[in-house]
């Protein structure tokens, strides 16, 4: 199935447009789930984030209260960031397949995510 992404423009300045921190974050999980960097599916991320393999997971905002405080506590023990700023369809759209629970199994990744989160919370 190939999904098309919308992207979603801020504003126009000069010649070039500028897309926002958030479009640039969703884009960039579809970019690590075609490198293959993407650990999917609410057991395979607990897994993950118990190895240690992970940097980074994804829980969508709109989830259900007993896994979301499963995965805070999860990661919050093992040390990895979690990201819940973005729904369901958000996280689908992104990556395209309906896994919205996953995480980043490469650093790379994660830290480009990581400093696009902390200039969107500077603005």
């Amino acid at each position: 199935m190939n999904l098309l992404h919308i992207l979603i423009i801020n504003k126009h300045v000069g010649s070039y447009l500028v897309i926002s921190r958030d479009e640039q974050i969703l884009n960039l999980l579809g970019l690590a789930m075609r490198a293959g960097k993407l650990v999917l599916g609410s057991d395979s991320t607990l897994t993950a984030i118990r190895g240690n393999k992970v940097q980074m997971a994804f829980f969508p905002s709109d989830g259900g209260q007993s896994q979301r405080k499963k995965f805070a506590d999860k990661s919050n023990f093992y040390n990895v960031t979690l990201i819940q700023d973005y729904t369901k369809t958000q996280l689908t759209d992104a990556i395209g397949v309906n896994r919205s629970i996953f995480a980043i199994a490469d650093r790379g990744f994660s830290r480009k995510i990581q400093q696009l989160i902390l200039e969107k919370e500077r603005n």
